[in-house]
């Protein structure tokens, strides 16, 4: 049987790590520091390094968790974008304040799908007019039921293709749900990134084909999809980071507990998640990115600016502060301001480095305090472990204030708090055991804990969702990510049970569209059904369903010798 060798590549905000595994065995992990000037660098020089441990004569494959749409949207360097918007009555589009201007054109479907009211032919002619003939911008289009039925926005990209020459970014190709402010928000950002990931995916089809293969990039859901696919929906790279931390846990972690609080300490930044009941909590909503709340499905993840290379403060009265910038590169490493690292290996928990450079560092800093050295770098990992305990506890608390939705929530909440912890990450064998101790919990250290984020991505499947919105009294069935339309074959027998039916079946039709693998499990992960009463009597039903292809992660382990 051939072996399938794949590589996963994480930029970090420190370091970028890549791992090789052939099946599901761990053959080599490297790391190389990011450079933020030059992130495709960084990616490179990694894939360059990791290849050098693969003799193999095929293709590898390669899984990309890249920061490039994530950075692009933080650092507003997204390109300009015209947003064009059919609201239909009842919305005030200016009371929402989006941070860019929109156009709005007369029109209306209503929340079932019906049109109600046409486009008008004069204001979509006079678009040329407003976005200027032949723009190489990119637009957003979005209407609010659209969801429901996408044929005015599939309308105006038919006739602004005509002379428009950029991208045209459609909401309900980026979601099936509801929440209107959420996907105008979500297509202005698509649109936005849309140049950069072009250019990103020019860079990958010209590298060496006769060692690398398929290139996929890792989702803020923890799947992956194929680089051609993010070239239409680049919002959904966004936040790969934490996914990617999440994926390696799942991949590597042997803790029996049903609950427990990811841990993922790099050098910048720390990643909180966490898993209820044997599985990782999502965005109810989406995710939200600098400001910006979109629809875009995500692992729920918080990070904290406190990391191994983070700098160190001291406040009178307030003690030792760390974060959350980073200082650099701590001293042991050649750098030149102490960080908690630093800590680590002149206490002796870690070898690294040079211990003398860290020594001299801390009696030369304790000596301008009037501290002792040891007992100063003590103060610095007691204070790195508090913040991190007080970061836990934040975050569980904000779990538990998060909204119930649905009856069996409410009548029975989910029991949430840890049983363990994970840990992951460089620093993760020198701070987590001290975390653990203070939270009273059992824990772990991933194996390959310093490149699990890079497994985590290698070890990443495809995954696509789709949603199903059933009108029985109209005999309709839409489903906005696939763009399709079509009629209920005898709809007074069209049961919620059919629905699922139809939309395991269309999941699976639109994964084969996109190339992808469909032998994994399709997930209901949320549905509803509902009655249409008129005059004291039943006319017919909605229905909504939500799947998702989610193949499981591989399970990976260390190369027998």
């Amino acid at each position: 049987m051939t072996k399938v060798y794949t590589i996963g590549i994480d930029v970090g905000g420190t370091n970028t790590d890549a791992a090789l595994l052939c099946d599901s065995e761990a053959v080599a992990l490297v790391k190389v520091p990011t450079n933020h000037q030059d992130l495709l660098s960084s990616t490179m020089q990694a894939l360059h390094n990791v290849l050098e441990h693969y003799d193999g004569k095929n293709p590898v494959q390669l899984h990309l968790s890249t920061t490039l749409s994530t950075n692009a949207i933080v650092e507003g360097r997204g390109g300009p974008v015209k947003v064009v918007v059919v609201p239909g009555p009842g919305v005030n589009l200016e009371s929402l304040k989006f941070p860019f201007p929109i156009i709005e054109l007369s029109g209306y479907i209503d929340h079932r799908g019906r049109q109600v009211s046409p486009l008008k032919v004069d204001q979509i002619a006079g678009l040329k007019e407003k976005l200027g003939e032949d723009d190489e911008g990119a637009l957003a289009i979005v209407g609010k039921f659209s969801q429901r039925n996408p044929s005015h926005e599939q309308q105006l990209k038919a006739e602004l293709s005509k002379w428009h020459k950029g991208f045209i970014s459609l909401g309900h190709r980026l979601s099936g749900r509801a929440n209107f402010p959420r996907r105008i928000v979500t297509t202005y950002l698509n649109a936005s990134i849309a140049r950069h990931q072009l250019d990103f995916l020019d860079v990958w089809k010209k590298i060496d084909r006769d060692r690398i293969g398929e290139v996929s990039i890792l989702k803020a859901d923890g799947g992956t999809m194929t680089l051609e696919d993010s070239a239409h929906r680049p919002i959904e790279s966004i936040l790969s980071g934490p996914a990617a931390s999440i994926m390696g846990v799942k991949a590597l972690t042997s803790c029996q507990e049903k609950n427990y609080v990811i841990i993922d300490i790099g050098g910048t930044t720390t990643d909180l998640a966490a898993v209820v009941d044997d599985e990782v909590l999502f965005e109810r909503d989406g995710a939200t990115i600098s400001g910006y709340k979109t629809l875009v499905p995500a692992v729920l993840a918080r990070s904290i600016g406190l990391g191994g290379d983070s700098s160190l403060t001291y406040k009178e009265g307030q003690g030792i502060i760390i974060g959350p910038k980073r200082a650099g590169t701590p001293v042991c490493l050649g750098g030149e301001k102490l960080t908690p690292t630093d800590a680590a290996v002149f206490l002796g928990l870690v070898q690294l480095g040079s211990e003398d450079k860290a020594q001299h560092a801390w009696e030369k800093w304790g000596e301008a305090l009037g501290v002792e050295s040891k007992s100063l770098a003590r103060q610095v990992f007691d204070a790195f472990t508090l913040q991190l305990s007080q970061a836990v506890a934040a975050f569980y608390a904000e779990l538990e204030t998060m909204p119930l939705y649905t009856i069996q929530e409410v009548l029975h909440p989910p029991e949430i708090r840890p049983r363990a912890v994970v840990g992951l990450g460089a620093p993760a064998p020198v701070f987590i055991p001290a975390l653990a101790k203070e939270m009273n919990l059992p824990w772990e250290v991933l194996p390959f804990s310093a490149g699990a984020n890079a497994i985590g991505a290698a070890a990443a499947r495809t995954t696509v969702g789709v949603t199903l919105q059933a009108d029985t009294e109209l005999g309709r069935v839409t489903i906005p990510e696939m763009g399709y339309q079509g009629e209920i074959y005898r709809p007074l027998f069209f049961t919620l049970e059919k629905a699922r039916e139809l939309a395991t079946t269309k999941t699976r039709e639109y994964a084969r569209s996109l190339g992808y693998d469909v032998t994994g499990e399709i997930y209901i992960i949320e549905e509803e059904s509902f009655q249409m009463v008129r005059g004291f009597r039943t006319v017919g039903q909605t229905h909504m369903v939500r799947t998702q292809l989610r193949p499981e992660v591989r399970k990976v382990r260390r190369r027998a010798k």
